[in-house]
């Protein structure tokens, strides 16, 4: 036998184990990596779907909290595990499309190093502010921001997160000041946020709804185009005086590239699954969390998602001049 055909004969050998494999998955607990630190936002969402998830294919999923490097410690944790769909990611717009442009070092691009599974659910951000503040409208918290800036203190779940960029826009769409406090995740921010250790903080509704409607922070506005049923006291950014402050946060679920097509494709089957449940859609709807519709689901579409918003951001971080301690 000649080399070249012993050579195809193991290629064929090697494909046909890959696809055995991939067929039999799973066969053991899936490590479901959110690169934020428990208690925030991302956290919270990957923990509703998780269950779901898991009990649709038999085996545990489990989330694992790796928190800060800007969600890179993360992000590396999947990029350099072993493409067979047991090491997965649940991320957001934050891990997923900005990170790449505030750390271009680090060569993480996620439209290459990642596949994607799917789009789980796309959220609003709220400003809320602590009620040691003592502030109680947008335009209070605008006019204080205007007249003394740098004593104005933002919490984020981290540099390079959604609440840092959502912030930070804010900031510019308002032509105001203040300073940025990044913590390892939405969690330990927001605990601050309570405490009246920091004065504000933007999040999505998964964090601020519950924390609002127990009266421990008062909710400025919401980034929707209506007001919310859950929250309908909180005025949305237009109503309040800021317009053009408009953002929503999604949040899916990659694996690493390279994972089998049919790992893939059962992975997607199951978050498919899940977002069909009626106690997750319940979950989902009580924190103002949408699921996607139409052609917003499936692999194929968030894989379009994150191709169109990394290069968007760019654009939104160097005309912003947001950049990361």
């Amino acid at each position: 036998m000649n080399k070249t055909f012993l050579a195809a004969m193991a290629a064929g050998l090697n494909a046909l184990g890959a696809n055995a494999s991939a067929q039999d998955y799973p066969t053991r607990a899936i490590s479901m990596v959110v690169p934020y630190a428990a208690g925030g936002s991302t956290d919270g969402l990957a923990r509703i779907v998780a269950q779901a998830m898991g009990e649709n294919l038999g085996q545990t999923i489990v989330v694992e909290n790796l928190g800060g490097g800007g969600t890179m410690i993360g992000n590396q944790r999947v990029t350099r595990a072993a493409p067979d769909g047991y090491t997965i990611t649940f991320g957001n717009m934050g891990s997923l499309a900005i990170a790449p442009s505030l750390y271009p070092k680090s060569k993480f691009d996620p439209r290459h190093d990642l596949v994607a599974v799917g789009l789980v659910a796309t959220v609003p951000m709220v400003l809320s502010v602590s009620k040691k503040s003592g502030i109680t409208t947008l335009s209070d918290f605008v006019a204080r921001m205007k007249k003394n800036g740098a004593d104005v203190n933002f919490g984020n779940a981290g540099s390079g997160s959604t609440s840092h960029i959502a912030a930070a826009y804010f900031m510019h769409v308002t032509h105001t000041q203040g300073m940025q406090i990044p913590y390892r995740g939405a969690g330990p921010a927001i605990a601050d946020l309570m405490a009246g250790t920091v004065d504000a903080v933007i999040d999505q509704t998964v964090t601020m709804i519950p924390i609002h409607e127990g009266k421990r922070v008062t909710a400025l506005a919401v980034a929707s185009a209506s007001r919310l049923p859950q929250i309908p006291d909180v005025p949305t950014f237009s109503e309040a005086g800021v317009p053009d402050f408009n953002m929503s946060v999604w949040n899916g679920i990659a694996a690493p590239a390279g994972t089998p097509p049919a790992v893939v494709a059962r992975l997607e089957q199951a978050l498919a699954a899940a977002l069909k449940r009626p106690d997750v859609r319940e979950s989902l709807d009580k924190l103002a969390a949408q699921a996607p519709t139409g052609k917003e689901q499936g692999a194929a579409a968030f894989q379009a998602l994150i191709a169109r918003d990394v290069p968007h951001f760019a654009t939104l971080i160097q005309d912003a001049n947001i950049t990361v301690n």
